[in-house]
């Protein structure tokens, strides 16, 4: 049986800029900037205010709201402003600005062993911790971690395919703090005890394979799931078929089927916070592309400026023809870089002209690639049609809310539409309706 799923594509990895090069470390600047919105669901609210002394790891920012996750100081030092600032995805949002005193002093939260802990107790710590999916999105982890009483979770599936080019951050992460993450599924294995949990890791990693099949060793609740390497592999539902073969229906979500997917660095910060008190303070982020001389991994302070990381790398950004947060699949074009990292950070890239291919839309030649390579058994063609025509109803007909973005479809388009730039737009539109 092969661990894989219908359709995806093989794109160039380019995984060898950064792939060998250990995590290194990021020490922050004169100043940190907190967003208030770092994750899916309503923004935080200032708790702190100008002129307050904060401490590493103290709460700063927090909402009420069901969907929501607080955010923390990752310096001591004293709130200088709070303020509107620019966010990666080119909008504006409310931030708390740190001067950083350069100390670095404490604030942890209080922890007891994991067996006297009771499951509010663990998801409660896990929401005071900040902890969102690492993974994307940025869904509120301890919510995830709290499915409705009816759904009988059967497996835990830690993300490691880290299927999109040039990302590398999760693969450094399996092979330098194995026992985090092996610690991290301890603690959500527990919250579901008769789940088994599953590592799924794409052949292309040999060596983090190996390396965490050594970690689990003697623990029978713990496997790995070694697929094939193929784009999009680590979408949450490519992957649960690919390990599971169980398929999540339309409208569904994992809870529903039995399953419950988290990223390989969600997973450690869970172990982090649980464990040791430690809220999520920091990203790994892939600097990488071409017009970077020194491509790397860094583990890195929320709330640094972008700019630091780049120049940190030496980057060109002058000379780059595309500056992308995240991947160059599924990541957003930059305009500015002045911009601080959040928790939903993973990659920026400087792409050169070689690298990043600025081609002219022609008409649809109906070839069905896109078709046949959509991992979600859509119609690209058609949903794009529909999206750009503003035909509602037959866009929902077609399932266009299913389409999960991979942008395998734009990928192998030989007319260069940008079909999922389309569907993209047209979704957003009707959660938007759909929410008014």
């Amino acid at each position: 049986m092969s661990n894989t799923f219908h359709g995806g594509i093989h794109p160039r990895y380019s995984k060898e800029f950064t792939k060998e090069i250990p995590i290194r470390e990021v020490i922050p600047g004169e100043t940190v900037t907190i967003l208030m919105q770092q994750h899916i669901g309503a923004p935080c609210k200032p708790i702190v205010k100008v002129g307050d002394s904060v401490l590493v790891g103290q709460k700063i920012g927090d909402s009420e709201a069901f969907v929501s996750s607080p955010v923390h100081s990752t310096v001591s030092g004293v709130v200088k402003k709070i303020a509107q600032v620019l966010q990666p995805n080119g909008s504006k949002g409310e931030a708390v600005v740190i001067a950083n005193d350069g100390e670095y002093r404490r604030l942890l939260m209080e922890t007891k062993p994991l067996s006297e802990l009771t499951k509010e107790e663990i998801l409660h710590l896990i929401r005071e911790a900040g902890i969102v999916g690492l993974g994307g999105a940025g869904f509120p982890t301890h919510i995830k971690l709290n499915p409705p009483a009816d759904k009988k979770i059967d497996y835990i599936l830690i993300n490691g395919a880290e299927c999109e080019p040039y990302l590398t951050s999760d693969h450094r992460i399996m092979l330098e703090e194995p026992k985090a993450l092996i610690n991290g599924l301890e603690v959500i294995l527990t919250l579901f005890p008769n789940a088994q949990g599953i590592i799924g890791i794409e052949d292309n990693k040999p060596d983090a394979i190996e390396m965490i099949s050594k970690a689990i060793a003697g623990k029978d609740r713990m496997s790995v799931c070694v697929m094939e390497t193929k784009y999009p592999q680590g979408a949450e539902k490519q992957l649960i078929y690919s390990a599971t073969k169980r398929k999540v229906p339309s409208g569904k979500l994992p809870a529903d089927i039995g399953c419950i997917v988290d990223n390989v660095d969600t997973t450690v910060a869970i172990g982090k916070a649980v464990l040791e008190g430690i809220p999520l303070l920091r990203r790994i982020i892939t600097m990488s592309g071409e017009m970077f001389d020194q491509p790397a991994n860094y583990s890195v302070p929320l709330g640094v400026s972008y700019r630091q990381l780049i120049e940190m790398s030496g980057g060109h950004p002058e000379e780059a023809v595309k500056i992308i947060h995240g991947g160059p699949m599924m990541g957003l074009a930059m305009f500015d870089y002045d911009v601080p990292v959040m928790k939903t950070s993973s990659c920026i890239l400087l792409l050169s002209e070689k690298e990043a291919a600025i081609c002219q839309e022609s008409a649809c030649i109906r070839c069905g690639r896109c078709t046949r390579v959509c991992p979600m058994n859509l119609l690209p063609l058609e949903l794009d049609r529909f999206a750009r025509n503003d035909d509602e109803e037959r866009f929902l007909r077609y399932h266009g809310l299913d389409c999960i973005e991979c942008g395998s479809c734009s990928y192998v388009c030989p007319a260069k539409r940008h079909l999922v730039h389309a569907i993209r737009v047209k979704k957003r539109a009707l959660m938007a309706k759909k929410r008014a």
